[in-house]
């Protein structure tokens, strides 16, 4: 993001930008608490915003003259604000549209064409060419696809339908994505605001610290359990990289990991923080959304993925701490774990709150709501319990939240939501000056800039569902690839896995997602795989691609940090995910990997075989087990290791055998090689 215009302590945002952040997150706050307004107006609304804080933080004519850049803020107001003002036609001619669906206006015309353009434009600021120009081959399929040969020519669809599904229709910018990002999304994003600045960063890094820190290769394993706890409360990958990164890749090259592994160390374990619950990415809701299956089914499905991620880090950090003769950091310069937990325990009861109710069958949207009131209350509250001046105001804040639960239990989330806001307000009084009421500023503030780039991404991904379900070409192209892959489900995955690559160079996971999983899930459930397997694959590939060069996002998000080049820290990236890549493969051969049937003794027999796979392939990735791997070592490791992902008749038994064969061939030659030492 660019911050030029913008530095104010905590947010990075100042003045009317601030201010406009702040408004963004207290509409999305009211709505949730009390949803006044139809989910299409919300939706509308949402985007306005989005548009307003996109155009006036990316304003064009930067970096050139001075007049030329006073100019550009000029006119990145005016598009922010054309938009939001545009947005809100939704909302004052609501029943006009409902009455005329279809039938476009003079009025209409301006209003839809100029905000699908101006999503287009906002879309390119934020987040570069790729997303806009694929969306744009789907928008130009549906205006002209009806003059291509073949069986991909439509039978033509007039500018007016084009017009109406993308700019006033629940299938285009206002679908399902924006709705699951005006909703779910942006409150799991604020609650993660809320607690990073409350000091949960801090405590995640003390404890990864003083568990781990003293061990071989301390550091990089630190960044892998920090980044694994930062995934609990923040989905996104790239904001893992930027936060956890600062303090963890410096510390990586201090102790001798090379800096193209230290930022791939970084760039791996923070994008495992969208599979890892409770508050996976985006794409866990919209997936949620798009199967009609509740949330806390795809959390079940993740968790044990998830973790096989994070040990497969977290073992090849090691083996290359093994390979290069690494330590660790003295125990003197670790932090006591137990006494971080002690001091800031209070920190963990949200999340708990959280997990609670997802367990407990509520939906995402209130129990979200839930676990941001528990933040402001236990963590905010406690500041002005502990500040606030004499007796009776002393009173008056533990009344105030004894009436919050009260109306938490018995009047509605709304007013929990209402009467801790009202306890941040007493921050006023504190003897520091206000320090909690700035935190809750700067929480609101950076949840508003944290959502900008999914939910931008997730208005422009709208015109290719718009297009997709107008055009019907989903289910063409899908027919072609089972023809293709019908006789071989490895093939189909296989495909499957190269599209959602291919497509990551280009476009972030959310969109990836979207526009793989409409061609490619429909296809392996025909083929017999499990329908949350089918979109958990799809998903895992996803962000595998923001690991992959040419352009990796994560990866060059910790280029600036680790002063490398992106390109060369996202191919260190993908050495250390390797072996994370039979993960999927093993869940659709198995579906009890992601609990979706079998015994609890399949899956801890599918878990074990996991296991065993993942540390033999980053045996034969990094070349070092017990001692050095030759090449001869490593191919043995690997096809040992293959055998158990196959899952063809024999090929578990052989592959265990292979592997206890290696195992000792391997542990007798490094002992000779020790003992010629």
């Amino acid at each position: 993001m660019n911050d030029s215009t913008t530095d104010s302590p905590g947010t990075g945002l100042r003045g009317a930008v601030f201010a406009v952040a702040i408004l963004f997150s207290s509409y999305q706050i009211w709505m949730a608490a009390f949803h006044p307004l139809s989910s299409q107006v919300i939706r509308a609304l949402h985007v306005g915003f989005v548009l307003l804080m996109i155009f006036i933080l990316y304003p064009p004519l930067q970096g050139g003259s001075t007049g030329a850049a006073r100019l550009g803020k000029i006119l990145g107001w005016t598009l922010g604000l054309v938009g939001f003002v545009f947005s809100l036609y939704h909302w004052v001619f609501e029943s006009d549209l409902t009455a005329r669906a279809g039938e476009l206006i003079p009025m209409d015309w301006v209003i839809g064409v100029t905000i699908v353009a101006l999503v287009f434009e906002a879309a390119r600021r934020a987040m570069g060419w790729g997303l806009p120009l694929i969306c744009g081959i789907f928008l130009l399929y549906g205006l002209f696809g009806q003059h291509l040969p073949g069986p991909l020519a439509h039978r033509g669809f007039g500018l007016d339908q084009i017009v109406s599904t993308l700019a006033f229709g629940t299938e285009g910018i206002y679908g399902t994505p924006a709705y699951v990002s005006s909703t779910y999304i942006f409150l799991f994003i604020l609650f993660g605001a809320f607690l990073e600045q409350a000091g949960m960063i801090n405590l995640f890094n003390d404890f990864a610290l003083g568990t781990v820190g003293h061990t071989r290769g301390g550091p990089a394993k630190v960044s892998v359990i920090s980044s694994a706890l930062m995934g609990t409360i923040n989905g996104s990958g790239v904001a893992n990289v930027v936060t956890t990164g600062q303090f963890t890749i410096p510390l990586m090259k201090r102790f001798g990991y090379a800096p193209a592994f230290a930022g791939g160390v970084e760039a791996t374990a923070s994008m495992g923080g969208q599979i890892m619950p409770p508050v996976m990415g985006a794409v866990a809701f919209i997936m949620a959304e798009t199967i009609n299956v509740p949330y806390v089914d795809i959390v079940k499905a993740a968790v044990i993925p998830a973790m096989l991620y994070f040990f497969t880090a977290f073992w090849m950090v090691h083996l290359e701490a093994g390979r290069k003769g690494l330590t660790g950091l003295s125990r003197e310069e670790c932090p006591n774990p137990w006494t971080a937990v002690r001091q800031r325990w209070y920190l963990l009861l949200p999340l708990i709150g959280l997990v609670a109710l997802l367990f407990s069958g509520y939906t995402p949207m209130f129990s979200g709501t839930v676990g941001l009131a528990l933040t402001v209350v236990l963590i905010f509250g406690a500041a002005v319990a502990s500040g606030v001046r004499g007796t009776p105001l002393r009173a008056l804040f533990w009344v105030l939240l004894g009436f919050a639960c009260a109306g938490f239990f018995y009047f509605g989330v709304g007013t929990f939501i209402v009467v801790t806001l009202m306890l941040v307000a007493l921050t006023y009084i504190r003897r520091t000056g206000g320090d909690a009421r700035r935190l809750a500023l700067a929480a609101l503030a950076d949840g508003a800039r944290h959502a900008l780039p999914v939910a931008i991404a997730c208005a422009l991904v709208g015109v290719i569902i718009g297009i997709i379900n107008l055009t019907g070409v989903a289910a063409e192209l899908g027919g072609r690839i089972i023809l293709i892959g019908e006789k071989s489900l490895f093939l189909a995955l296989f495909l499957t896995m190269l599209t959602c690559l291919v497509l990551g160079m280009g476009i972030p996971t959310i969109p990836n997602y979207i526009i793989t999983s409409s061609l490619a899930a429909p296809v392996l459930l025909q083929l017999g795989v499990p329908l949350i397997v089918s979109h958990m694959f799809v998903f895992y590939f996803g962000i595998m691609a923001d690991l992959t060069p040419p352009v990796a996002l994560a990866a060059f998000a910790a280029a600036p940090i680790a002063r490398e080049s992106g390109l060369k820290i996202g191919m260190q990236a993908v050495r250390i995910a390797i072996a994370g890549f039979v993960v999927p493969y093993m869940a659709v051969y198995s579906p009890a990997l992601m609990l979706q049937g079998g015994t609890w003794l399949a899956t801890v027999w599918v878990v074990f075989k996991a296991l065993v796979a993942v540390t033999m392939w980053g045996a034969g990735a990094i070349g070092y087990l017990f001692g050095p791997l030759n090449w001869l070592e490593r191919l043995v490791a690997v096809a040992s290791a293959s055998l158990l992902v196959v899952a063809l008749p024999m090929t578990d038994e052989v592959g265990l055998l292979a592997v206890g064969l290696f195992l000792v061939w391997h542990a007798r030659r490094s002992r000779k090689q020790v003992a010629v030492a």
